[in-house]
């Protein structure tokens, strides 16, 4: 039996192959009892089993996963209760994503080996994505109870209880653990959290105050405890743990964005910014400190929907203090954008690009800008200087490919692309099969008929649902008058992701035409004619005549012949229906 597992995470792999022989695990076999009984394997059956699970261990060590598979099939054939083989099949069907299966196998492995510390914690992970709240309660009962050593358990025990809405069996068991632990940040905020939800205010920060007074030196913690204040909207508490932050270091990077962020509470502006102003002007603070803290500022203008100017001074400060970090530079070009200073915006991306050369966002943010205002020399510029220190990344192809094409330099695009395919690293499946696609549509314009229609067939090798290239494809095969029924279906999904695009609905309707389905055909290009709106192509024009002239309509026909001239249509043909009034 062979199993497709093509989609399988090699890093998940790695993990799994601590996952083997019962001897190479240690763990310690307890209560056995409770296990099911396994099956008692004869000498010869034994040397089998032996010999097909090593087998599959070596084969998923060389990525040979179908192989692996299979034999280890064949182990669980020869011994149902192995949880060695139930846990490694339970793997791999998690990773085919069918999680039905999977926990079935884990489960078997769990029942076979319950006191299995690894075989439980697999399960439970598995059991809490599905959404089974009571048996990742129950896993992690009866493993605390086997491993009480592991503390850790009882924390995940207590997020367990959380997850099911029974928060004081959670806090009750958050409260046991500190009594191991003694008073723990992550235990502290966990109690906090739990209390809030379950509306006891007062005994949440009760909770959180305990790590100042066990820590009433570290800043850290007032600040902890002052944000959360300032969260529940109790300003004048925040700033009491504030000050008192203050007072023990008042340059401490954290106290002055929580700073910002209590002034921006308090609709104080002016003091959100001397706040700011001090930290920058700050000779002792690091640069990447103030990098951080003003990234932070932004974030917090942006999402208040503020001005983004008044960051500006700040900005030309640290171009004084810093004038050689062009991270400054980057940071800058972006909040420039957002201004809409475009052409300020450019200069910095360039001061960027130019100081950090084989870093790819600095070309990006400069394609960024120039795109929208289809500056076809600029994007060209662009990506030319990218590919010299970049040549593999794809994207840079793409763009100096996409713009030769669009200045109709057939040729030279088409050897960039196919440059970019041999040489670039593709990050995805879908860039390489729009790759392709751009070979095809390039090599039909040049003539290359053949070439061109099996670029498309390797598009849609690599990604089946390549709408343009679907697209492309059945319209050229229209033109050709061949396969139309392969056209046709290919068109047709198209149309069904896309209801209203104009260009998809034209195509399937002119193959309609090519088949002889003029009625249809009719329907579908005049649904394309309205979503086209002002954009209508002398194209469809022409196509929708053709119609028009085959249903009877032939005066209509003539109307949208003619216009299709005003909209630029020139081709030998379109003049001779005009002056013939015929196809």
């Amino acid at each position: 039996m062979s199993y497709s597992i093509t989609a399988i995470r090699k890093q998940l792999f790695v993990i799994l192959l601590t996952v083997q022989a019962s001897a190479i695990w240690p763990v310690e076999i307890f209560a056995q009892q409770e296990k099911q009984e396994e099956i008692q394997l004869d000498e010869e059956t034994k040397r089998k089993f032996d010999y097909y699970f090593y087998g599959a261990l070596n084969a998923k060590a060389q990525e040979k996963y179908n192989e692996a598979i299979d034999l280890f099939q064949h182990c669980l054939a020869l011994d149902s209760t192995n949880a060695n083989v139930l846990v490694e099949l339970g793997a791999f069907y998690n990773v085919l994503q069918e999680e039905g299966k999977a926990l079935e196998f884990f489960r078997r492995a769990v029942r076979y080996d319950p006191a299995n510390y690894y075989y439980n914690m697999m399960l439970a992970g598995l059991s809490k994505e599905l959404g089974l709240k009571q048996e990742v309660i129950d896993i992690y009962t009866s493993l605390s109870q086997l491993y009480p050593e592991k503390l850790d358990l009882r924390f995940d025990l207590a997020n367990a209880f959380a997850d099911a809405g029974e928060l004081q069996k959670a806090i009750d068991m958050l409260d046991d653990l500190e009594k191991n632990t003694g008073i723990n940040e992550a235990i502290i905020l966990n109690k906090f959290r739990l209390y809030s939800m379950m509306e006891e205010k007062e005994r949440a920060f009760g909770e959180i105050r305990q790590i100042v007074e066990k820590n009433p030196s570290e800043p850290r913690y007032l600040i902890l405890v002052g944000d959360l204040y300032l969260e529940d909207d109790r300003k004048e508490e925040a700033l009491q743990y504030y000050d008192r932050a203050k007072a023990i270091d008042p340059d401490y990077p954290a106290l002055i964005l929580s700073m910002v962020n209590y002034y921006g509470k308090t609709d104080d502006k002016e003091a959100a910014q001397a706040e700011l102003r001090k930290a920058v002007t700050n000779p002792s603070m690091e640069v990447e400190v103030k990098l951080q803290l003003l990234t932070r500022y932004l974030a917090i203008l942006q999402q208040s929907g503020q001005d983004m100017k008044q960051v500006n001074a700040l900005f030309e400060e640290l171009f004084e203090q810093h004038p050689n970090n062009s991270q400054l530079n980057m940071i800058y070009g972006s909040v420039l954008l957002l201004q809409e200073d475009k052409e300020g915006a450019a200069r910095h991306f360039r001061i960027y690009t130019e100081a950090n050369p084989e870093d790819p966002a600095g070309y990006e943010q400069q394609l960024r800008i120039a795109l929208p205002e289809q500056d076809l020399e600029k994007i060209k510029e662009i990506a030319t200087e990218a590919l010299k220190h970049l040549p593999q990344e794809a994207q840079f192809y793409f763009y100096l490919g996409a713009v030769h094409f669009q200045q109709e330099n057939h040729r030279e695009a088409l050897r960039i692309f196919e440059e970019g395919l041999a040489a670039a690293v593709m990050p995805n499946p879908l860039v390489e099969s729009d790759f392709h696609g751009q070979i095809g549509d390039l090599n039909y314009f040049l003539g290359n008929k053949e070439k061109a229609f099996r670029s498309y067939e390797e598009a849609l090798r690599i990604n089946p649902q390549n709408l343009p290239v679907l697209n492309n494809y059945s319209y050229y095969l229209s033109l050709e008058k061949r396969d139309l029924d392969k056209a046709e279906q290919m068109s047709g999904v198209t149309v069904k992701a896309e209801p209203v695009n104009p260009t998809y609905l034209d195509t399937y309707g002119w193959v309609l035409y090519e088949q002889g389905s003029y009625t249809l055909a009719k329907s579908y290009i005049e649904r394309a004619i309205e979503y086209s709106k002002e954009d209508l192509s002398a194209e469809v024009a022409e196509h929708y005549g053709d119609v028009l002239f085959r249903t009877g309509e032939k005066e209509e026909a003539m109307i949208q012949w003619k216009k299709a001239k005003e909209l630029g249509g020139d081709s030998p043909a379109l003049n001779k229906k005009i002056k013939t009034g015929k196809l």
